[in-house]
């Protein structure tokens, strides 16, 4: 391997802590123990450790798995890369602008996919065709238009990678690419810059990981609100490049309700709002150009979004109805006391927004059940016996659709309903008294859910 170059290579998470052939953390995995229970490997997660006495016997009745037949994947060394196709250009203007860069074979396999079955499947028992030529690592909005202009001048391509998580196909590098291609790795771009507490917005680099951003925003009592089944190994920038959608959307929104202002990097130059503002009423609106782009336009760099919505909750209802003057006659009083009534009693004003819903048909339960870790306790066994029995037996669900969870209420709340057609005709009197603007709450959801039990 005498094509090596590389210059100041960082150690980013990408190359320490995940798998190379596979999603997750390298050392998150499931594996069996002496007695031959399922566990999870590793100590990212509350589960690693635990033991999983349902999940083996569920997997071989339900899926076929028979754990005498193993498919081991291929190692890393015995992969063919192919490789890559050398400027001495771009090496030269890199080393100039001291840009961290590496042609690394390991370096170029692990951003050269994202997270596809197939993607997979290549990586343990194939090959790729074609990978990026040059690993390069921007620490700076600068740096990022520094390597657009080299790549312009020497003919280069770039392909931009956030988190990895891509299902696209848009990490992919075509195999008729003659030029040279650059991976363009965002992670050391992992910054909140500022949080601004008076309008409830913050501005970070694009390169840092959903988790690392609401875990700081958190620590400074906010929240962004936008999660995504990837949040663990996504990026801001990724979910902008790919204008995505979060499991608490219903509360907070998509990528493109959370987003104020965005720095694009482009082979024309930076593209950015001069009105940083999260509404203008003309347009067209730029963001919607940059939104979804999958990197094809240019690179997200920079970004501006609520640190959390301004939506009005049951404290803000209260806080407005206590700083309304006093009537100062009695019909006006009589008015305003029956407004509110129809507000909070008949209306049921106190916003059961649920942030999350989720559909599950009865494989899926069956399957969650299955994963359910071994009780350490006698009274935790049959808390959660019972709590089994109540659902499936006395109740004689198995279950097809599951709503979880409602936050609002309590934190805790599911509507369980014993089918489909039961979910199907709860949902439909709701949007139809909703269409009719006739939502009673009470009256809606008593009747339907005694109904179901």
């Amino acid at each position: 391997m005498n094509y090596l170059k590389e210059h100041n290579v960082p150690q980013s998470y990408r190359d320490k802590i995940l798998k190379w052939n596979g999603w997750g953390y390298a050392d998150s995995y499931f594996k069996l123990n002496q007695a031959g229970h399922v566990t999870m490997a590793g100590d990212k997660y509350d589960m690693s450790g635990q033991v999983m006495p349902h999940f083996r016997p569920w997997f071989e009745a339900n899926l076929g798995v028979d754990l005498d037949y193993k498919t081991p994947s291929q190692k890393i060394t015995d992969m063919e890369i192919p490789p890559p196709v050398e400027n001495d250009e771009i090496y030269d203007g890199l080393l100039k602008a001291n840009i961290s860069f590496s042609n690394a074979p390991r370096m170029r396999l692990m951003r050269a996919h994202g997270h596809t079955v197939h993607d997979i499947i290549h990586l343990r028992h194939g090959r790729f065709p074609r990978l990026p030529d040059i690993v390069v690592w921007p620490r700076s909005e600068k740096d990022v238009q520094t390597i657009i202009e080299l790549a312009m001048s020497t003919n280069c391509a770039i392909i931009p990678i956030g988190g990895g998580t891509s299902v696209s196909n848009a990490l992919e590098c075509p195999d008729y690419e003659k030029r040279t291609v650059l991976s363009m790795d965002m992670a050391l771009m992992d910054k909140i810059i500022w949080i601004d507490k008076e309008n409830l917005t913050c501005r970070a680099e694009a390169g840092i990981v959903g988790q690392s951003l609401e875990r700081q925003l958190n620590d400074k009592g906010f929240t962004c609100g936008h999660e995504p089944d990837s949040i663990e190994f996504s990026t801001l920038g990724g979910w902008v490049s790919t204008r995505a959608s979060g499991m608490k959307k219903n509360k907070y929104g998509n990528i493109e309700d959370l987003l104020v202002h965005v720095n694009f990097a482009t082979a024309k130059g930076m593209i950015q709002k001069q009105c940083q503002v999260p509404r203008i009423s003309s347009g067209p609106d730029l963001h919607h150009v940059i939104l979804g782009s999958e990197g094809t336009l240019g690179v997200v760099t920079e970004r501006i979004q609520p640190a959390s919505l301004r939506l009005m909750d049951n404290e803000q209802f209260i806080m407005g109805q206590a700083l309304k003057v006093e009537s100062k006659s009695f019909w006006a009083s009589l008015k305003s006391s029956m407004s509110r009534m129809y507000v909070t009693k008949w209306k049921g004003f106190h916003r059961i927004q649920p942030a999350s819903l989720r559909l599950m048909d009865n494989e899926q339960f069956i399957m969650g059940q299955a994963l359910k870790v071994e009780s350490k306790s006698f009274w935790a066994s049959l808390k959660s016996s019972m709590s089994r029995m109540y659902v499936t037996k006395w109740k004689g669900f198995h279950v097809t659709i599951k709503i979880f969870p409602l936050p609002e209420v309590k934190r805790h709340g599911s509507l369980v309903f014993p089918d489909f057609a039961h979910g199907v005709e709860f949902f439909r009197e709701v949007a139809r008294q909703c269409l009719a603007n006739q939502y009673d709450r009470r009256k809606v959801t008593s009747p339907q859910c005694k109904r179901s039990g």
